[in-house]
Parts: C-alpha cells; structure tokens; sequence
C-alpha cells in the first residue's frame, strides 16, 4: 500500500524551523502519514500556491487574500506581529553627497515613506499590502528580503522594508527605522496584533485529510513550545547569522499563543487587515475568516508524541 505524503512548504527562517521541529525531530507521531519538508522564501511561496504546488503551505495573508478558493486557512501557524513587524529603514547617516530629505552629509535626516524609493521583499508580502495602508504613495522596487539592507546602503532605494531577521538585526547595519508598522498598526486598531502570514490547506484534500494534517501541524508547534531550548537549538541553523539569544528572541516574536490558536484577537486582526485592504481597492475580494475544518485547537489541547 503506498503511503500518504503531505508536502509542508515554509520559509528557511528561525521562526517557521522551530514551528516544524516537532515533526522534523520525529517526536510527533504522524499516524503513517509523510510529511516532506520544502523550504523557500516566502515571496516564492505566494507565487507557487496560485499553482496549488504544495499540499500545505506558508504563505503571507496578502497572497492569501487571492488563494481562498484554492486552500483553506488553517486555524494555528500564524505570524502575528503584536505591537511590532515590518520595519521601514533608511541609512543612519545621509550619504556623501546626498540632499533633500536626508539633511546634510553625515547628518541623521527626517525622511518619509510618501514619494520615496523602497526596496519591497516582493508584491504579494503582507509588508508590502500593510506599507501600502500606510501610505499609497511611493515607488517600490523589488528585492530578495535578506538583500534588501544592502540595497539601501549601496543607494539603490532611498529605504527599504524589512521582514524575518532584519528587524533586529538592521541598526548593526547601520540603518535606521522610519516607521515599525507593527507599532503604527497596533496604535491604528486599539492593540490588535498585525497577521503576517499563516499556514493554508489545499481544500482538494479532502475533509478527513485535512483534519489530519491540521492536527499534526498543530502538535508539532505545541512540542516545539514545551520543549524551547531544543526546538531553538533546531531553528538556529535557519537563522542566517543570529546568535543564539538572538534567534530565541525571534522566535518568541512570531512563535506564541496566537501561533497555536489565533483566538478572538487573532481573528479579528486578520478580519480588520483584509477589510481595510479591501476598501482601499488593494485586494480582490472581502475575505471571510474561516478556518479549515471543525477541529478546534486551544493551548490545552493535548497531543501525542513518542
């Protein structure tokens, strides 16, 4: 009998390696089922689900916002930014030579998104919808997200728009923020995180195959946080250059209570980024927030290992 193979597509980041570690380490039982593990960045990924390339899939919230025909949200594995995300930097110290916004050379200037040139890590990136909320007007150019530093400081975009490790990591760089829109968006709404990304469920699988998969998924993150230090040891390899302290900081950004289950606050940021989206013309469609099947999936929930 041929076994059942399930294809979970993530980003080769710290955050999404420790969500897996679970089911990497093999201490989650999957039932006979083959998980296959894929890794790309996460631009790529929006792009592959409007092919319906992968069973399972990361995926950002914009993207998604075109794809709820195709797959099914599943109800844990998000990244949610509460009080922080994106961060929009520009050089800490105006280039030689440089004028206008900046101020003088070598001097910190006042710069602002509207009219500028950001390096953006691709179109369908819930950063870039979120910067587009924020403010409408500037030109963007695209860049691989962990080139989007070196971009701006060889001049090549007046800021850029930073996801995954560069928010910690940009002020050893030497850049410096403009706008956390984390922070911004949090003012916006009255505290409600900022949802990033989330794992999707291609919806031809089936109900009963679908309630599997979401469960495994699920054990998998709930191992990982009752087993942190080993699960961080994991996620450091995906790091790209985070210590150890450093990578345990990342991960408990986007790694937490709303990532085992999105609960009311969850939902309803994701519900007021998709509605604010939409009445600004930025997505196709108003999108409900449903999640795949009827399993319900608390922090109590137990799961079994071996």
């Amino acid at each position: 009998m041929d076994q059942t193979r399930i294809t979970v597509a993530h980003s080769p980041d710290s955050d999404d390696a420790f969500m897996f570690y679970g089911l990497a380490s093999g201490h989650v039982d999957t039932g006979g089922i083959v998980i296959d593990q894929v890794l790309s960045d996460i631009e790529t990924l929006n792009r592959a689900a409007f092919d319906g390339k992968y069973e399972v899939t990361a995926v950002s919230f914009h993207a998604y916002a075109h794809l709820v025909d195709k797959y099914a949200l599943l109800p844990h594995g998000a990244s949610m930014g509460d009080k922080y995300g994106p961060i929009v930097v520009a050089p800490a110290f105006a280039p030689k030579g440089s004028s206008g916004s900046y101020g003088a050379a070598g001097v910190p200037g006042v710069m602002s998104v509207k009219g500028s040139r950001i390096a953006i890590p691709g179109t369908l990136t819930t950063a870039y919808l979120t910067l587009r909320i924020y403010e409408p007007d500037f030109e963007y150019v695209v860049v691989p997200f962990d080139e989007i530093q070196q971009a701006v400081l060889a001049g090549r975009a007046d800021a850029g728009l930073l996801i995954h490790e560069g928010q910690l990591t940009y002020q050893d760089e030497g850049l410096r923020k403009i706008v956390d829109l984390g922070e911004w968006w949090a003012e916006r709404t009255g505290g409600l995180p900022l949802p990033l990304g989330g794992n999707i469920i291609r919806r031809d699988l089936g109900p009963q195959m679908i309630a599997k998969v979401s469960k495994l998924l699920h054990d998998s993150i709930a191992y990982a946080l009752s087993h942190r230090p080993e699960a961080v040891e994991y996620a450091l390899q995906f790091g790209r250059g985070l210590d150890r302290a450093k990578t345990d900081r990342f991960v408990g950004m986007y790694v937490n209570e709303l990532t085992l289950a999105y609960g009311e606050r969850g939902r309803q940021g994701l519900e007021r980024l998709m509605a604010d989206a939409y009445d600004r013309g930025l997505i196709p469609q108003r999108v409900a927030v449903e999640f795949a099947g009827d399993l319900e999936l608390t922090e109590g929930t137990e799961f079994t290992t071996k």
